[in-house]
C-alpha cells in the first residue's frame, strides 16, 4: 500500500464522515454522555474496588482521567461520581439506586448503538421487538461491566509496572523514562482494545476481527494525539475561564465531543477498509435471514 493509497482512503473516510453527519451525532451522544457518565464510572470503580479497594480504584479512575481530559475535566467527573455514589439508606432504596445507575450507564452504549448503525447503514430486523430490545439492553449491560474490567486492567498494570520497576531498581539503574514509555504504551493498547470492543460487539453487523484491530487502532492513534493537541488548545485558549463556574463542564463537553467524533471517525475508516481491503461488512440481519433459508431447505 502506498502513500497515495493512504491518501485515498483518509480523503474517503473524511467524505463519508461529513456524509452520515458523524459531528451531530457526536453532538448529540455528548447529551446522553452527559446523563450516563456518572453512573458508569460509579460502577466501574464498584467492580475495581471490589478488588483493589476503593480508593485504589478511585485514585487509578481520576489518574487516568487527568492523562486524558486535564485536571479540570477529571475533577467535575469526580464530583459528579462522589454525588451519585452516596449510599441509599434501606435496602429498596439501594436496590432502586443500583438498578437507576445501570440503566442510566447502559443507555449510553445503546445509543452509541444506534449512533454506529446509522454510520454503518444497517439496521434492526424489521420484526424485532421486545426480545430485541433485551437483547441490546443486556448487551449494553454488558459493555458496562467491561468499563470496569478495564479499570481493573488498568490498576493491575499499575501493580505490576511499580513491582517491577522497583525490582529492577535494586538490581539495575533503569531510567524513569522508560517506564514512562511502558505505562503509556500500556494505556494505548488499554484504549485500542476499548475501541475494538465497541467496534466489534456493539453494532448489528459482522466484521472480522482482522479488519477490527486495524481501524481500533488507527482510532486510538488519532485519540493520541488529538487528546494532546486538544489539551494544549483547552489550556493556552482560556475556554474553561471564560465560562466562569460552568467553565469546568464546558471542558468536559468538549473532551466528550471530541472523543465521539474521534471514534465515528475510526469506524468510518473501518467501514471503509473492511469492504474495501477485507472481509467486507455484512449485517447481522442478512445472515440471520440467510441461516433461517437453509435450515428450511
Amino acid at each position: 500500500m502506498n502513500f497515495r493509497t493512504i491518501l485515498g482512503l483518509l480523503k474517503q473516510t473524511v467524505q463519508e464522515w461529513q456524509k452520515d453527519k458523524a459531528p451531530i451525532l457526536a453532538a448529540a451522544l455528548t447529551y446522553h454522555t452527559l446523563f450516563s457518565i456518572a453512573p458508569l464510572f460509579v460502577i466501574a470503580v464498584a467492580i475495581a474496588g471490589f478488588i483493589f479497594g476503593k480508593s485504589a480504584a478511585e485514585g487509578e479512575l481520576v489518574t487516568q482521567l487527568e492523562n486524558f481530559m486535564g485536571q479540570q475535566g477529571a475533577e467535575t467527573i469526580e464530583g459528579l461520581v462522589i454525588n451519585i455514589s452516596r449510599p441509599e439508606s434501606g435496602i429498596i432504596a439501594t436496590l432502586i439506586g443500583i438498578a437507576t445507575l445501570f440503566w442510566g450507564a447502559s443507555n449510553l452504549f445503546a445509543q452509541l448503538k444506534l449512533a454506529l448503525n446509522m454510520i454503518w447503514n444497517v439496521s434492526p430486523p424489521p420484526d424485532s421487538g421486545i426480545g430485541k430490545f433485551i437483547q441490546d439492553r443486556l448487551l449494553s449491560v454488558a459493555m458496562v461491566l467491561g468499563a470496569g474490567l478495564i479499570l481493573v486492567l488498568l490498576l493491575l498494570a499499575s501493580a505490576v509496572l511499580t513491582a517491577i520497576n522497583q525490582w529492577l531498581n535494586n538490581i539495575l539503574n533503569t531510567p524513569d523514562g522508560l517506564w514512562s514509555v511502558i505505562d503509556i504504551s500500556i494505556s494505548f493498547g488499554i484504549v485500542m482494545l476499548l475501541f475494538a470492543g465497541i467496534y466489534k460487539f456493539l453494532p448489528d453487523v459482522k466484521i472480522a476481527w482482522s479488519d477490527i484491530w486495524i481501524g481500533a487502532g488507527i482510532t486510538a492513534i488519532l485519540f493520541t494525539i488529538g487528546k494532546s493537541l486538544i489539551g494544549l488548545y483547552l489550556g493556552n485558549s482560556g475556554v474553561g475561564s471564560a465560562y466562569g463556574f460552568a467553565g469546568s463542564l464546558v471542558v468536559l463537553l468538549l473532551w466528550i465531543n471530541y472523543s465521539w467524533q474521534i471514534l465515528f471517525f475510526g469506524a468510518e475508516f473501518t467501514q471503509i477498509w473492511a469492504n474495501k481491503y477485507g472481509s467486507r461488512i455484512e449485517t447481522k440481519h442478512r445472515k440471520f435471514i440467510r441461516n433461517y433459508d437453509q435450515r428450511r431447505g
